[in-house]
């Protein structure tokens, strides 16, 4: 159906290049220069001073070697972009022209033929100017000199009494994240980091188009088209969606109008897991006399969702139903995929959420600290079924609340929920990233030496901007049933109890408080919307940060720079301590932490999911990188999957047998997220030594037991399931069945940490299928098989039971697969 009506939309839009078309000044020729020079150099718009002091070989790479700290003096510095460009006669002859800027980052001046236009403060927000009246026929000179966000930062951070955390990046609207992270550099960029256009247009504008989903039944959908309609002359216009138009007396200027539409039938946008994320395509038009004068194309899917908090025994509920489903969200946290946001391509943007969708996910938080995320990522999302925790720009800090600053984060707002707010995947706008949980728990106060009256006055700006602006600018400008706020993620910090009762929780008692794996089996949420641990990246990214000749070892410098955390390797290396033999050799170092970091985050979604319904969601820190690093990621920057994103991908299948370890006993857990429900389902258990041998087979009786959403089984004494074999030699393979005996999910089940199993050496055998296919088979259980020489498996870092085989696709050909398992760390 939305093919037969993008054909219509097509035909249409070509009829309107005469009332209304746009010139994109981002392919004219750019020039840059330092402020304080003569000279210019050539500039890529969209762009960064970063990329285009790279591109003229001013400054190094600063994700290779120990760049980094040779470019700091960049952010310091004011910059000079400039363009020519030609405009017609019969350009100039349109009633209007607005000159379009979608980012500039961040404080700047605009010149056209020599007269400032608007000055700009937010790299998030859209400016959009007339120009008519400052255009020539020929040649015209366009100009935006750029001033120095640390320097500005520092100039508004003294007009507070009191020293804030962070500064000077909380007193700039620009992305948080560039100014260092623990797993970002510190990249302080400038730039027209998004597209410039001219707008020619005449008679009638449309702007600003909104679809509210009043009432949606199997029936029925009924639509309300919300438009701001600009129209030169009043009179009698005819505004309408695809083919149903209305007449409507317009007065000159801005006019708002509402559209009702209905869809007979509707088919619904469903999360991945639940059905097709299907979309419905619409072109909202105006004409006149026969003439169409302007019109836009707009895509989104038909669904509802609502956040449940409802009190229990136990606290307060929190979770998420769509389409009148309860939905246990799986998933994880963006940060943005590049230091330098040009560079992200609309390849990387699909490929990093189709991975989501393969790995099994059904949600992803855009982290308060990057940017407003591109359309192609939410396009991305929309179409593999990805709904989107949406934070607003503000992360781990204190905020001003002058009346410039909440004015700026007015507009910002607006801009971006009228950008955003029809995509289907949109669930959630949060307020903000930790802040709440900063001013309570994190002693900037003492630090700082705040005074009474200084502590008040932080607690009052914070709700001033996260609980009276933001939800203002929201309630202004959203459609009501999009309108779901959440004023700070976590809502209660990880020290406090009610923070596993009630709302969402960040816990980092593993990692920050240094607590074994173990504990997420007791620190159990609500909603877990962080934590984490790091692994390396893939050995293709370790090399990747070397300009030559890497040398891959723990005690290179180039190595170290490329760990934001400053106790990142001592963290890592006493939790390999608890769990693995700690090798030397850096290769089987670097696989090890992988496998160290998907162990510990198994843990944790496993008890999550163990808990459902009282934990309903689950996302892990983080997806993705924005360069080469160690990191909390599960996908590297060259966009390698760790060890941590197979087996999230186990993980979150939509059905999983799963255990639990508790005094003495051996507790099963079957869960089931899928839209299919299981009769009478029951577990097959082996216990089978390393050699292959099946010492033991037990199955559970079908007692009546529907598999609907999570079924726990009688627990069996470990005692009597090992009897007198050696806990390190045996492990048990689980097979969850239904009534006619078919497997619905697998997992095995170890009574003994890694490096206490008593591992022979398997012999590993590779055999080529295909160009594109392997099979894998071993003789005895072979721990961890990790496969290397190609960039993406169909799956790796797996368990490959005694006397088995396992076929394996290839993303490429590839004549050269090296194998490794963890007997090889052990020797």
């Amino acid at each position: 159906m939305s093919k037969i009506f993008l054909f219509a939309f097509i035909f249409i839009q070509n009829l309107i290049f005469s009332q209304n078309s746009e010139r994109n000044l981002s392919s004219e020729k750019w020039q840059f220069k330092n402020s304080k020079d003569n000279e210019w150099l050539s500039a890529t718009v969209p762009g960064t001073v970063h990329l285009d002091l790279m591109n003229n070989k001013i400054i190094p790479d600063p994700y290779k070697d120990e760049n980094e700290k040779k470019v700091q003096w960049i952010e310091n510095e004011d910059w000079d972009y400039q363009t020519s460009f030609i405009v017609s006669e019969n350009e100039l002859k349109n009633q209007n022209i607005d000159l379009i800027f979608n980012g500039l980052d961040t404080f700047s001046e605009i010149y056209l033929n020599g007269k400032l236009l608007k000055k700009t403060d937010n790299m998030f927000r859209k400016w959009e100017i007339p120009v008519k009246a400052n255009l020539k026929a020929g040649e015209n000179i366009l100009q935006i000199k750029f001033r120095s966000a640390v320097n500005i930062g520092k100039e508004l951070a003294k007009k507070v009494p009191f020293t804030m955390p962070e500064s000077p990046r909380s007193f700039v609207r620009k992305a948080q994240y560039q100014f260092g992270w623990d797993w970002g550099p510190r990249l302080v960029t400038a730039g027209i980091w998004k597209d410039v256009k001219l707008n020619f247009w005449n008679n009638a504008k449309l702007k600003n188009v909104k679809i509210e989903q009043k009432n949606i039944s199997e029936q029925l959908a009924n639509l309300i088209f919300y438009t701001e309609v600009f129209v030169e002359k009043e009179g009698k216009y005819h505004v309408g969606i695809n083919s149903n138009f209305k007449d409507y007396n317009l007065t000159k200027g801005k006019n708002v109008i509402e559209i009702p539409f209905d869809i007979k039938y509707p088919k619904l946008w469903q999360p991945n897991g639940f059905g097709a994320a299907y979309t419905y395509q619409f072109a909202v038009s105006i004409f006149q006399n026969d003439t169409i004068l302007d019109q836009k194309l707009l895509e989104t899917g038909l669904r509802t969702v609502e956040l449940i908090q409802e009190k229990d025994e136990k606290g307060k509920s929190f979770y998420f139903k769509v389409n009148g489903n309860p939905m246990y969200a799986k998933g994880t946290n963006w940060i943005p995929g590049d230091s330098f946001s040009p560079r992200m391509t609309k390849e990387k943007y699909q490929k990093l959420i189709k991975d989501c969708k393969d790995a099994n996910m059904n949600m992803i938080r855009v982290w308060g600290g990057g940017i407003y995320e591109d359309d192609e990522f939410y396009k991305a999302c929309d179409e593999n079924g990805i709904l989107v925790w949406q934070d607003f720009m503000f992360a781990g800090s204190f905020y001003p609340s002058d009346d410039d600053f909440l004015n700026n984060v007015r507009e910002e707002v607006k801009d971006q929920v009228n950008r955003l707010q029809n995509h289907p995947s949109i669930a959630l706008w949060c307020g903000n990233n930790e802040i709440d949980e900063a001013i309570v728990n994190w002693g900037y106060q003492k630090q700082f030496n705040y005074t009474k009256d200084d502590s008040l006055q932080v607690w009052k700006d914070y709700k001033k901007l996260f609980h009276a602006v933001i939800p203002d600018a929201l309630e202004k400008n959203l459609t009501s049933e999009k309108n779901i706020y959440w004023p700070t993620s976590p809502s209660i910090g990880w020290g406090h109890k009610e923070s596993l009762t009630e709302g969402d929780s960040h816990y980092w008692g593993v990692w920050w408080g240094e607590f074994p794996f173990e504990i997420y089996n007791e620190k159990v949420p609500r909603f877990a919307s962080e934590y984490g641990f790091q692994g390396m990246p893939s050995l293709e990214t370790v090399k990747s940060m070397f300009s030559q000749n890497p040398d891959l070892s723990l005690e290179n410098s180039v190595i170290k720079a490329h760990e934001k955390n400053a106790r990142g390797f001592h963290i890592i290396d006493e939790y390999m301590k608890r769990d693995y033999i700690v090798p030397v050799d850096f290769v089987k170092y670097n696989y090890v932490s992988q496998l160290l970091q998907a162990r510990g985050m198994q843990i944790a979604i496993e008890a999550h999911r163990r808990a459902k319904p009282y934990n309903m969601g689950t996302l892990y820190w983080q997806l993705n990188d924005c360069w080469p690093v160690i990191s909390w990621s599960s996908i590297d920057y060259l966009g390698n999957w760790k060890a941590l994103h197979y087996q999230v991908k186990r993980s979150f299948e939509n059905q999983v047998i799963l255990t639990e370890e508790k005094d003495g006993d051996l507790n099963f857990f079957a869960v089931n997220d899928g839209i299919e429900n299981f009769e009478d389902v029951s577990v097959n258990i082996q216990v089978v030594r390393f050699d292959g041998k099946i010492l033991k087979e037990i199955s559970t009786v079908p007692v009546g037991k529907k598999l609907e959403e999570i079924v726990q089984f009688d627990p069996i004494k470990i005692e009597s399931l090992t009897h007198d074999s050696d806990k390190n030699e045996v492990f048990l393979k689980l097979t969850l069945k239904d009534k006619n005996e078919n497997s619905i999910a697998e997992n095995h089940h170890f009574f003994s940490k890694p490096k206490d199993l008593k591992l022979a050496k398997p012999n590993i055998k590779v055999r080529k299928v295909s160009s594109t296919e392997i099979e894998i088979s071993t003789d005895l259980l072979a721990k961890d098989v990790y496969l290397m020489g190609e960039k993406h498996f169909s799956d790796n870092f797996f368990d490959l039971l005694p006397k088995t085989s396992k076929r394996i696709k290839l993303s490429k050909p590839s004549e050269n697969v090296e194998v490794m398992s963890l007997w090889d760390t052990m020797k």
